[in-house]
């Protein structure tokens, strides 16, 4: 007989996954913060390398990058080639170095090498997504975005919290639904979840302090 789930509780869950996460390799954008790398624009910066990305690749390959050129002055100093064999192993290296030099040029230019916190103005240059956005304003400018990426999407989805079939619109509702409070955080969190412990295939359930509350939507194998 299948055990009868509890309400959703996401504050508890929250505390819950604070305790679980711990221990685990964080987020890269945010394991950059902590070392030090706090403006916008290095934030941004490594949002870019981290597409379609492992973390354990955009880490390192970032602070190789930013060894050479922290800020918009620092980044033009590098030739496009210069700056694609530094951020080799990043998917797309040739493509994220021109949208890189093209952000520190107008940063330069038009800001005095300091990017506006304006997630309007982020979207707006070429190759910069809502979550790349979103997820660099959160973390260097505290604004309350939340940056919804493959863990996100999957993990909030499974736990039945949303309900939707793409990361944008798992996006949209979670601004619905997720408390403001938790909206930078939830990233922090469910990446290292994601990767870890609620993995895409065979998730690890029979550990997982949430498993009373999660709908487990989705999951038919697990450990």
């Amino acid at each position: 007989m299948e055990m009868e789930k509890e309400p959703l509780d996401i504050d508890r869950m929250v505390l819950l996954l604070r305790q679980m996460t711990a221990p685990l390799p964080p987020a890269a954008l945010f394991d950059l913060y902590e070392r030090g790398y706090t403006s916008l624009f290095e934030q941004l910066v490594a949002c870019l390398i981290s597409i379609r990305t492992f973390d354990e690749v955009t880490t390192p390959v970032s602070l190789r990058l930013f060894a050479r050129a922290r800020s918009p002055r620092e980044m033009l100093q590098l030739s496009p080639e210069q700056l694609a064999e530094l951020i080799q192993e990043s998917s797309y290296a040739r493509n994220k170095a021109a949208t890189i030099l093209e952000i520190a040029r107008q940063a330069e230019e038009q800001y005095g090498g300091e990017l506006p916190a304006d997630f309007a103005l982020l979207t707006g240059f070429k190759g910069v997504g809502p979550k790349c956005a979103g997820l660099a304003l959160g973390i260097a400018a505290h604004q309350p975005y939340i940056g919804v990426d493959i863990h996100v999407h999957r993990v909030s989805n499974r736990w039945g919290y949303v309900t939707q079939q793409t990361p944008e619109k798992t996006w949209m509702e979670l601004q619905q639904k997720l408390p403001k409070q938790y909206w930078v955080e939830i990233n922090k969190l469910l990446v290292p979840f994601g990767k870890h412990i609620c993995t895409g295939r065979l998730p690890h359930c029979s550990t997982c302090l949430l498993l009373p509350m999660c709908r487990q939507v989705g999951v038919e194998k697990h450990r």
